[in-house]
């Protein structure tokens, strides 16, 4: 290419070879009724081409390319910071408290009241400050990226993405992300074609064609742009990814656009060297976002039902204040009538002593406790950042907690919603297997089969020996038969050897171990194939002619090789890549493509050389989602003539010539075992052409594609199936959608743990269900649902018609249901997104939605980014469950916004997932770790805190009640101020925080190992109102243990040798003693598992309060006023405080001891068990007989997952091995030899 850039233009016209798609024929604006919209409501957009300035000012000025996904901005932080923290009815009570600290009818200090609410809100305000930062700053990162911007004069300078306006001319170069929605003007091919990954868009993995008007493909390099200037016309700023209307004014001529002339945001351009694009929609205008919702405030199911618990304190505080009031005012109108001289000043002693007493109870509300939450969540997500377990070591990231009020939700989660590119799968194709001429290659045995056989070979080995010899024998026979290949193959990979078979035999299987493979791309193993052996083969021309379909049926482009003279291939799929390097390999190089030649390098069979051949090609009839095939018609060197087939199996199958239908049994049987294995299949045919045929056809052809008009695509559909006709199959090919490490296993824990898993993805259903199978979550015992429009109803796109048909589906769907409901086969639901939007709809969803929940599995297919959200909000509000939606892309942001819990994938595709997220992972497989061992750990930790938070308050709150009824509703308080302001700040705080971030129930394996202990939290066994309730008893029993065994003791008798008695000051700081004793003890029966930390807590806060309360003795009686060597002088010396205090503890304690003694005697739990299990090592022998218990419940009831496929391979093996044995046995026994055997006399020496 000429000019600045210094690139030369691609040679390759695209334009020639393509028939559909975006490569319609020049047409006018009059031909197109949508360009009828422009100016009208919605169709009002202008954009001054090259002239950005124009936007600077209105009635044209649009926002900047600036994107936030932060929930607060400099002036909105302290309005929407503050109405966040007095949601919480707890603190909204001590604003009311605090208020009321200023009047006269306090009974403390108000900086008491006001000093710890400031401190408790600002605390939670920073908090949500620093984690906002953070967004920001992700944010920033993606606004500071730099494209090339054109400023004038021809030059480009770099400049980042928030510094774009609408206008502005930028070129992109390969592998880079588009800032902004662009219109495309040209690019490094010379028909202005590019092509465009959306796989952060849509989910697809294909790769879009975009294609720039004709009148700008003369803007060839930067120079041109010099003098460039244009106006566009077009649709307003929406959310549709897929339509765009528009037209390009210049030189005074308009152009019509179309969506093919659109770039999308987050969109990536891929073998294309540079495009230049105009920003046409920039920052919040732009499709991508305007899918996108604004980050909303999430709070955790415990959370608001920490606010009922709330309540319900409030309401008992409501019930105590009004008896002392109305206990004041009976015993001020009933015993003080003589007592004139001590009667109140205040017109309505009622009203004040009920404030007084509203503000002096406030202790049953632990002010303390939504602080201490903050800072527990904070420390929690601190430990969950820093588990090396969760660190990704290929992309040097690791687990980011970006939202720590959802910590207890990740222990609750039902749901999980998940994408699929680039989070379930790696979005790298691998050839894997092929059936050519009715034989499989490739076939190593997969996971599956493997595990089945080894529980298959235990159990048979066990069996054998309690069987007579004949049994036994042909039991033995019987297993040899049933998996020889696949035993062999699997010792063979075990050992790491090569498995030596006789060649003349079909059950070769591998040649070496599966694993990475040592080639990207290509991960086939077989001897038979490999190293030019496929030469050797009896059907040698059908081999041949699938491995030059393979090589020559496609439309990528060679690249630059490598050492080894290995050429690397760019394309519009991922699969046709992978082909190209597996023909490379098979001996079948494509080297070279011109025009209209493509050039192969073959291996020849007769001569054992390399020769290089070229084909001609004729004509390209290009892949698409209604014709699910692709051809191409070559003649070679002798003039022959050949239509080269590859497409779905059921397309091609239903082409077949009678004579070509050789192999389709066989091949049959080979797609079904690749579908298991999750792979996905294309099926190769050719056809030979004669001459005559060929031009008569073309002729045809050739018309049909010069035709303009709507009616253009469908004539060329009706061409193309003219040819497309009398196939011979040749075979199938197999690749894989290389899943992510670990995604498997991961799914098996969390469908153990009692989850289910729906997948929402934007690929195709045929792709979308070979993920299913590949990740677990299909099997193939499984009865599938299919929720697809059908062609009349969907052609007729009448909302009526649809609607009958999807509720005629769903009734039918339910039918079967029912009548299979006592049977154990597992139900999936596969939905594609025209049958979503339909069923998504208010009259349709409550037939659709139970069927979907009730399914073991469900996959939705065809989804865009408005419906993945739209169902993720369906499914929380209707079903109740917690969600979880994980995603990577821009696509997923909807549903990672709606569901209760969003996980970002921090991967390859962009940050727009993590950015919306609450929790950002590596890769999917942390997801399990994540939710089954700290969601686990979080859920138990906050529910015990919030539990003992409750007790410890009312045990304390309740102490200054029973004070005013001793007192005769007195209104005077037991203890010091400085002991009420330390209770919740110092002295108890330490133990609940270390409750709360270092409590374990069980170890992180044992987790691991037993995920049906996850269940515990999706039941919220732990936050019950029954568990409530009777903690608030037990804190009820534990606050009269502790004031009536004190105000028994030393109220009437001396505590002193000298005679003297307790006084007000001794009575407080006794019973205060006591109540600090008790809840720190308390705690340590609750904490199943000590630390140093732990210890130092709970035992350092019991003498922090000695300590305190010597040296607050030893302070002036000016300052420590009542307090003034209470301990030194008083207390200290004498036995009976130190007794009373030991025995209070105990005794107040006892009432909860025996609840847990028969609770685990009687009730256990299913973390009592392994605990026993653990620390007492009961079940830890040689057989492991518990531990073997508990990890066959956690399976019991699991439907998909690597588990149940196994569960189900091996009842499938069993029940065949069972039917073959029994078969043999009757063969056996019928002979005549056996009768005579067994009716011979038995002959005793």
């Amino acid at each position: 290419m000429s000019g600045s850039s210094g690139r030369r233009k691609r040679k390759i016209k695209w334009s020639k070879l393509y028939s559909y798609g975006c490569f319609r024929p020049p047409y006018t604006v009059d031909s197109d009724p949508s360009q009828q919209l422009l100016g009208q409501p919605g169709f009002s957009r202008v954009v001054f081409c090259n002239e950005p300035q124009l936007h600077k000012a209105k009635p044209y000025k649009y926002p900047k390319n600036y994107v936030s996904t932060t929930k607060y901005n400099i002036v909105t932080f302290l309005p929407k910071a503050l109405f966040e923290q007095f949601r919480r009815v707890a603190n909204l009570y001590f604003l009311l408290a605090a208020v009321l600290s200023t009047t006269k009818v306090t009974p403390f200090n108000p900086i008491s009241l006001i000093a710890p609410l400031v401190f408790v809100v600002g605390v939670s305000m920073t908090k949500e400050a620093v984690e906002d930062w953070h967004r920001f700053l992700q944010d920033l990162n993606v606004n500071s990226r730099t494209v090339k911007a054109h400023v004038g004069d021809g030059l480009f300078i770099e400049k980042t993405w928030q510094g774009l306006r609408v206008g502005d001319v930028v070129k992109v170069n390969k592998n880079e992300y588009f800032p902004s929605d662009l219109l495309l003007l040209s690019s490094s091919f010379e028909d202005g074609i590019c092509y465009v990954e959306t796989m952060n868009l849509d989910g697809e993995t294909n790769l879009k064609v975009k294609r720039s008007s004709e009148a700008t493909l003369d803007l060839a390099n930067d120079q041109a742009f010099s003098d460039f200037k244009a106006t566009i016309r077009c649709e307003d700023p929406n959310p549709h990814l897929y339509t765009f209307v528009g037209n390009l004014e210049l030189k005074n001529v308009t152009h019509p656009l179309c969506p093919a002339t659109l770039l999308l945001r987050d969109s990536k351009l891929r073998n294309t060297d540079y495009i230049y694009g105009v920003v046409i929609f920039s920052g919040p205008d732009t499709k991508a976002v305007r899918n996108s919702t604004r980050s909303p405030s999430k709070r955790s199911r415990i959370e608001r039902k920490m606010d009922l618990v709330i309540y319900l304190l409030f309401s008992m505080l409501l019930l105590i204040s009004l008896i002392t009031s109305t206990g004041f005012a009976v015993f001020l109108k009933s015993e003080m009538v003589e007592w004139w001289y001590l009667s109140l000043q205040d017109n309505n002693p009622f009203f004040i002593q009920f404030v007084r007493a509203l503000i002096l109870y406030g202790y049953l509300i632990p002010i303390s406790l939504y602080v201490s939450i903050e800072v527990v969540k904070v420390l929690q997500a601190m430990l969950i950042n820093k588990d090396i377990e969760l660190y990704d070591e290929v992309t040097c990231k690791s687990v980011q907690t970006r939202t720590s009020n959802l910590n207890e939700e990740l222990g609750q989660v039902e749901m999980i919603l998940t994408d699929k590119t680039g989070t379930l799968t790696c979005n790298q194709m691998e050839f894997r297997k092929c059936s050519i001429a009715g034989i499989s290659y490739g076939g190593n045995i997969n996971k599956i089969d493997r595990a089945a056989s080894k529980r298959m070979n235990v159990e048979v080995e066990s069996y054998r020996f309690s069987m007579d010899e004949c049994e036994a024998a042909s039991q033995s026979f019987e297993m040899f038969e049933f998996s020889l290949a696949d035993v062999s193959a699997e010792k063979a990979a075990l050992a790491g050897q090569k498995l030596v078979q006789n060649s003349s035999t079909e059950c070769s299987r591998i040649s070496s171990v599966e694993g990475e493979p040592a080639i990207k791309g290509f991960n086939f193993r077989d001897d038979r194939l490999m190293n030019k052996k496929w030469s050797y083969r009896s059907n040698l021309f059908d081999v041949t002619m699938f491995f030059r379909v393979m090589a020559l049926c496609h439309t990528g482009i060679p690249v630059e090789g490598d050492q080894n003279h290995k050429l690397k291939y760019e394309a519009e799929s991922p699969e046709e890549v992978s082909f190209l390097i597996a023909a490379q390999e098979f001996g079948f190089q494509f080297f070279h493509r011109s025009q209209s030649i493509m050039f192969l390098k073959e291996f020849d069979p007769s001569s054992g050389k390399v020769v290089e051949r070229k084909y001609k090609l004729l004509n390209l009839l290009e892949f698409c989602s209604a014709r699910k095939r692709m051809s191409i018609i070559v003649s070679n060197e002798d003039g022959e003539v050949f239509l080269l087939c590859k497409g779905a199996d059921n397309i091609i199958f239903d082409r077949l010539a009678d004579n070509g239908r050789s192999y389709q049994q066989a091949t049959t049987l080979h797609l079904s075992n690749y579908a298991e294995d999750g792979f996905r299949t294309l099926a190769f045919a050719y056809r030979k052409l004669d001459a005559v045929e060929y031009d008569k056809w073309n002729s045809i052809f050739t018309k049909a594609k010069t035709t303009i008009g709507p009616e253009r695509e469908e004539i060329l559909i009706e061409a193309s199936e003219i040819i497309e006709k009398d196939l011979i199959l040749l075979g199938v090919a197999a690749v894989e959608d290389k899943l992510q490490k670990g995604v498997p296993e991961c799914i098996d824990k969390l469908a153990q743990a009692g989850m289910k898993i729906w997948l929402l993805t934007g690929d195709k259903k045929e792709t979308a269900i070979n993920i299913g199978f590949a990740c677990s979550l299909l099997r193939q015992d499984m009865r599938q649902f299919h929720l697809i429009l059908d062609k009349e109803s969907a052609t007729s796109n009448q909302l009526k018609e649809m609607k009958e048909d999807i509720l005629n589906q769903l009734e039918g769907f339910q039918k079967v249901k029912s009548e299979e409901g006592n049977k154990d086969t597992p139900l999936a639901l596969i939905v594609d997104g025209k049958a979503l939007e339909i069923a998504l709809r208010s009259d349709v969803k409550a037939q659709f939605l139970p069927l979907a929940v009730d399914c073991a599995s469900v996959i939705c297919c065809r989804v865009s980014p408005k419906q993945k959200a739209l169902i993720t909000r369906l499914v929380k509000e209707q079903t109740g469950k917690t969600t979880l939606a994980i995603g990577d892309g821009a696509n997923d942001v909807g549903m990672i916004q709606e569901a209760d819990i969003g996980v970002g994938i921090s991967g390859m595709e962009g940050m727009q997932a993590v950015m919306a997220s609450d929790i950002s992972l590596p890769q999917f497989r942390f997801l399990g770790r994540l939710l089954i061992v700290h969601g686990h750990w979080c859920y138990k930790r906050i529910s015990k805190m919030i539990l003992y938070f409750v007790y410890k308050n009312i045990a304390f709150g309740l102490t200054l009640f029973y004070y005013e009824i001793y007192t005769s509703f007195s209104g005077e308080v037991l203890y010091d101020d400085w002991y009420m302001a330390l209770f919740n700040v110092i002295l108890t705080s330490l133990p609940v925080i270390s409750l709360g971030v270092l409590e374990q129930d069980v170890s992180s394996e044992v987790c691991l190992k037993f995920p049906a202990l996850y269940q515990q939290g999706q039941k919220n066994i732990f936050f019950t109102w029954s568990r409530i309730i009777g903690w608030i008893l037990n804190g009820i029993l534990a606050s009269l243990v502790i004031f009536l065994a004190n105000i028994y003791t030393f109220s009437p008798n001396a505590f002193r040798k000298d005679g003297n008695v307790a006084d007000i000051t001794h009575l407080g700081a006794m019973t205060y003693t006591c109540i600090i004793c008790t809840v720190n003890c308390q705690i340590s029966l609750i904490i199943t598992r000590f630390t140093w930390i732990q210890h130092l807590f709970i035992w350092g806060s019991i003498f922090i309060w000695y300590i305190f309360l010597f040296f607050y003795g030893a302070l002036s009686p000016a300052i420590s006023k009542r307090g003034f060597r209470v301990l030194a002088e008083a207390l200290g010396p004498a036995p009976i405080y130190w007794i009373v205090t030991l025995l209070v503890v105990v005794v107040a304690l006892l009432p909860y001891f025996l609840h847990i003694v028969i609770q685990r005697s009687f009730y256990p739990l299913d973390d009592h068990v392994i605990q026993e299990m653990k620390y007492c090592r009961k079940g830890m022998g040689d057989n492991n007989l518990m531990w073997e218990r508990e990890q066959n419940n956690s399976v019991m009831m699991t439907q998909i997952g690597f588990s149940a496929r196994v569960d189900a391979r091996f009842r499938f093996m069993k029940e065949h091995l069972n039917q073959k044995t029994e078969l043999i046995y009757r063969s056996v026994t019928s002979r005549p030899i056996f009768r005579s055997l067994t009716s011979s006399p038995v002959v005793v020496d």
